[in-house]
Order: structure tokens, then sequence, then C-alpha cells
């Protein structure tokens, strides 16, 4: 009972010890936000300011900064572009794959895993080529095409959770005068959409956060995103961390909002009891 009792408790402190890691600089960081660079010097960074002395001054001088709302323009239809083409060309790929046998199949699906081996940095030159060749360069097809093309990994997605739907769900669909393409749009597809939430989520916060991508593609200032937005910023905000601090808590908040949002599809045994036996 004791030895039972002391385990439940170390796992407690354990689990207890990696929250405290996780939020400790998310919480630095929200606290300087409200802070008045005076404050910046004199306080504690684990500790607000007083009450009296909190301020919003640093959220507003983000707000009314011209390239934030161009920031988030950007991002926002990269982002829907990107996520679409990954969620269609994913579960076509995934479905023919795991529904279909023809000729070549497994050098196929072996190419595609051999791609997201290879480090993109080891392919960069050529990328970079590609993107120039087809006049992208500065335009933001170039993020996208890059986000569509470069990462498969929603393709392992879709086929883990096509694997767990039964066969016979297709069988009785076709047995009914159900087409390929009906089975796929009406039948599959709908199943698959905590897997669809999972990509979102991913993709989103994957796409949000890269800088490297947006600044090496997208030098010119009318392509910013969120993340060349706050480096930009950053750079001239020089010594005004809690102006920065307040920057980066309005960028994140938007990746929040994305997780709120899906969390609530990604569920187990969705198909549970659609199999038409």
């Amino acid at each position: 009972m004791v030895k039972r009792i002391a385990d439940q408790t170390a796992k407690q402190i354990i689990c207890l010890f990696m929250v405290l890691i996780v939020l400790a600089p998310i919480l630095l960081t929200l606290f300087a936000a409200f802070k008045t660079r005076a404050d910046m010097v004199n306080t504690s960074p684990l500790l607000l300011p007083p009450m009296n002395r909190i301020t919003l001054e640093n959220f507003m001088d983000v707000l009314t900064d011209k390239y934030l709302l161009l920031g988030f323009k950007n991002t926002g239809i990269i982002l829907v572009v990107s996520i679409f083409f990954n969620v269609i060309f994913g579960t076509l790929t995934a479905f023919i794959i795991e529904r279909f046998q023809f000729r070549g199949k497994k050098l196929v699906v072996a190419l595609f895993f051999i791609g997201m081996l290879i480090p993109n940095f080891v392919t960069e030159i050529a990328r970079f080529r590609i993107i120039q060749g087809l006049n992208l360069y500065n335009t933001l097809g170039a993020p996208i095409i890059i986000y569509v093309a470069s990462d498969l990994m929603q393709l392992y997605i879709y086929r883990q959770f096509l694997s767990g739907i039964s066969v016979s769900l297709d069988e009785a669909a076709l047995l009914d005068g159900c087409s390929y393409f009906g089975l796929f749009s009406r039948i599959i597809f709908p199943l698959l959409t905590p897997a669809t939430a999972t990509v979102c989520i991913i993709k989103a916060i994957n796409i949000i956060n890269d800088m490297y991508i947006p600044y090496l593609y997208m030098p010119k200032n009318k392509l910013r995103t969120l993340t060349t937005f706050i480096m930009n910023y950053a750079n001239a905000q020089q010594g005004s961390w809690q102006r920065l601090a307040a920057g980066i808590i309005i960028v994140m908040m938007s990746t929040i909002v994305i997780y709120v949002f899906f969390q609530r599809y990604i569920l187990a045994g969705v198909t549970a009891g659609a199999v038409k036996e």
C-alpha cells in the first residue's frame, strides 16, 4: 500500500514538473507583455507587475502595426489553400493505396516514405531552382507548393486511419450501386473527419510557426507572414522585450484558436457501428 502511494506521488510530481517546463516560457512571455519598460527591469520575470501598473499598451502597439494584419492575411491564405490540397490529395492517395491493388504499388509506397525520410535541407537547392523555374519566387504560391508537395505526413495518418475502416463497408456500398467516387465522397471521406482534424491541427501549427520558408521564398514586405512579422518586429523593437512579448502572445493565439476548434473532432471510435455486415 505504501509503495503504491509512493509510486502515484512520484508520477504526479514528474507530471507536474513536465507541465511547469512547458508552461514556464509561456507564462514568462505573458507576464512580460503586461509590463512597462521600467517593470521589466524592476520586477521579477516570474511575477506580474502590481495591479495598478498592468498595462495593455504593448498589445495596442502591436495591434496598430500595419504589417500585423498583412501577416494574418498572408498566413491565412497560405494556411487555407495548403491544408485544402493536403486533405484532398492525402485522402485520395491513401484511399487508392489502401483499397486498390495495382502493379508497382509497393514501389510507389516505398518512394513516398523515402521522400519523407530525406531531410528538406538536402534538396533545398533543387527546390529553390524549381520554385524559380515556376516563376513562384516572391509569391504566395511558393510556400503553398512547398507545404503541399514536400510534407507527406498526412498520407501516413490517413493510411493508418483507413486501415481501421472495414472493407465490408466498401463492399456494401458497391453492392447498393454506389460508384467508387460516391464511395469515397459520401462514406469514406466523412469517416476520415478525425484524421482530417488531426492533419489540420498539425499542418496549421507547422505552417504558422514556420519562419524559414516564408523568409527564404517571400522576402517582400507585402508578403510577410506572422513569423516573419515577428522577426522584423523584433529587429525594430530592440530592447523592448515587453512589446515583443505582446506580439508573440497575439501570434500564439491563432494556433490556440485552431486547436480549440478542431480538437473536438479527434474522437476514438467514430466508425463504431458503421460496418454493415
